[in-house]
């Protein structure tokens, strides 16, 4: 792994994309003759690479760009999905036995990347509780996998390989997506189980089934309120419902949103395993408020109360565009990172 300096400057994965970055992934649009649908995405990902670069920071994605949502990589590894569309956007559903006929996509996302960059790379991976409540239908899917869970035993191998590919690929950091664990801060999303905490243990084993061992490359979960742009988010609380369910993670990093009003206060922070790293959600990634470096600079050292700065991070609360409809200007987005960057940069020379 490439060494890195103090306080990275970081995205979480997601960056806003362009139309034309969405025709490019609507089914209906997209080029029939591959190398031109490669030339021209290649060419898309050259340009947010750069823009990530040009702002400052230290780790770069390549925006999730081949993807159309930042879960449907998985049905492009895998087969056994249906795809419609569903109120103008693309869904999947596990039919059939899934099947892991596609190998090392997120791999080869990750080769391309390491190819441009001498920046510290990151790939993003859905989690297989995320997957079971966005996939799993109790009647479309029951013919190929009885229960959610069944399907999440399925989904454990695949995504284990995936890890272990990616490292070999040269990729520094591997984040798995979890948003919908961190929904169960919220009394409102826990009112809706019968066994709320059955539902964590279930997430919680499941991607440690897929991480414990695994060594060379850092492991992140990255823990959100669901992200729906300018209109906010989902779930409201801190993180203190779910602490001990974050303990027992086999992860190195925690990528937690803490801009927005509803996350709680840091004092979680001091509760994590020892020497545990932080992707600090110190910059909003909903609003159209540029964050001033400043700001960003004090809900950082506020962290450090509990924190030391080499376990320090710096991330926006979530990415830019989860999904293909998110509609959030690169131009804004640009601004926050390199304001991002210059914290950091701040950061640094008081705390070097």
């Amino acid at each position: 792994m490439s060494d890195r300096p103090l306080f990275p400057a970081s995205v979480v994965g997601s960056m806003p994309r362009s139309q034309y970055v969405r025709d490019l992934l609507d089914p209906d649009l997209t080029p029939n003759d591959p190398d031109r649908f490669r030339k021209r995405m290649d060419a898309a990902v050259d340009y947010i690479v750069a823009l990530q670069e040009m702002s400052g920071l230290d780790v770069v994605s390549d925006g999730e760009y081949r993807r159309r949502s930042y879960i449907g990589i998985i049905a492009d590894v895998a087969s056994g999905f249906h795809l419609e569309r569903n109120d103008g956007l693309w869904w999947h559903t596990v039919v059939d036995t899934l099947d892991h006929s596609n190998p090392g996509l997120a791999a080869k996302e990750a080769e391309y990347l390491r190819a441009r960059t001498d920046r510290l790379i990151k790939v993003c991976l859905p989690s297989p509780y995320l997957l079971a409540q966005r996939m799993w239908d109790p009647e479309r899917s029951k013919h190929a996998y009885g229960s959610r869970i069944d399907f999440m035993d399925a989904l454990v191998p695949i995504l284990r390989k995936e890890v272990e590919l990616l490292r070999e690929a040269g990729a520094d950091i591997v984040q798995f997506d979890a948003p919908h664990l961190c929904l169960f801060v919220d009394d409102r999303v826990r009112a809706e189980y019968d066994d709320p905490d059955a539902e964590i243990d279930l997430c919680v084993t499941h991607l440690n089934e897929i991480l414990d061992g695994v060594e060379g490359i850092t492991r992140c979960i990255h823990l959100c309120r669901r992200n729906k742009g300018r209109s906010g988010w989902v779930g409201e609380g801190s993180y203190e419902p779910i602490l001990p369910a974050l303990q027992s993670l086999n992860v190195d990093q925690y990528v937690m949103e803490f801009t927005i009003p509803v996350a709680g206060n840091l004092d979680v922070l001091k509760e994590l395993p020892v020497g545990s790293q932080v992707g600090l959600g110190c910059v909003d990634c909903r609003g159209e408020i540029i964050d001033p470096v400043d700001e960003i600079v004090s809900r950082v050292e506020k962290a450090l109360e509990h924190l030391s700065p080499e376990q320090i991070y710096l991330n926006p609360d979530c990415g830019f565009a989860p999904g293909n409809a998110a509609d959030i200007p690169i131009d804004e987005a640009y601004a926050k990172l390199c304001n991002e960057a210059k914290a950091a940069a701040v950061l640094r020379e008081r705390h070097s």
